[in-house]
């Protein structure tokens, strides 16, 4: 069945707030592996998101977490099933961050690129730079930011796209503990402050407790819906509470069954 795309709503930047759902319905996508065999990395994949809401997708490596991102933004199609999505933008494992550009410029990146004046985007985006807790890093190039610092820019340029729904990519992956329970401290606290529809795919079945509205666990390839686990705890969340802990455990546990499938 063919893909339903909506249409880009409002200029780059805009208060992107609404209109930010997600609707898949028996989703299905194949690839040629080197050998030219036929490869089924989704299978009926079914999952909505309301907008504003944040999902969580969990799973083994190679279970199709990438690929599904990159269906919800428009980078692939599905070989069956439907899937209508508000226009939507990926923020990679990787920052991507052009080494040759200050922070300031990697950050309007989006908005250059959508046609605005140098002047304008990085106006717009240095509106921004205190409240990510990047002030006085404007100028500074991407190799004199610290790890959580370069992520935070990709962040701030993510969003600066206007798009309403935000996938990102396990995007602390490449952090070290530390650094990675304090982006996602910070992320939490960004995101309620900057609604929009996000779509995160991470190993780390904590965080995913930690971020997410409900957290989906997907199967060993190919991909399937194991479970579904809404998260009724209040922000903050503390991560040594009973609740989160309990929620951790299910979700793993949901893990190792779709691994024996």
């Amino acid at each position: 069945m063919p893909t339903e795309l909506q249409s880009p709503a409002g200029p780059p930047a805009a208060a992107a707030r609404g209109g930010g759902e997600i609707h898949l319905q028996d989703v299905c996508r194949d690839y040629r592996s080197e050998r030219g065999a036929l490869v089924r990395a989704l299978q009926g994949v079914s999952l909505q998101a309301a907008s504003g809401e944040l999902l969580a997708v969990v799973g083994p490596s190679g279970c199709g977490k990438s690929t599904l991102l990159e269906l919800v933004c428009g980078l692939q199609a599905p070989d069956a099933g439907t899937l209508r999505c508000a226009p939507a933008v990926l923020m990679p494992q990787h920052d991507l961050l052009l080494p040759w550009l200050s922070a300031l410029d990697n950050a309007a990146l989006a908005l250059r690129i959508a046609g605005l004046a140098r002047a304008q985007a990085r106006r717009r985006a240095a509106a921004l730079f205190a409240e990510l807790g990047l002030e006085g890093f404007q100028q500074a190039r991407p190799r004199e930011l610290s790890g959580g610092m370069r992520q935070r820019v990709a962040f701030l340029r993510t969003l600066l796209s206007g798009k309403p729904v935000l996938c990102l990519d396990e995007p602390f992956g490449a952090l070290d503990a530390i650094t990675r329970a304090e982006m996602q401290d910070w992320l939490a606290g960004m995101l309620a402050h900057e609604r929009r529809t996000v779509l995160l795919v991470t190993h780390d079945v904590e965080e995913a407790v930690l971020l997410a509205d409900r957290v989906v666990v997907l199967s060993a390839r190919p991909g399937r819906v194991v479970q579904e686990l809404p998260v009724p705890i209040a922000r903050p969340r503390d991560r040594t509470a009973e609740q989160v802990i309990a929620l951790r455990a299910r979700a793993l546990a949901a893990l190792a069954q779709g691994g024996r499938r």
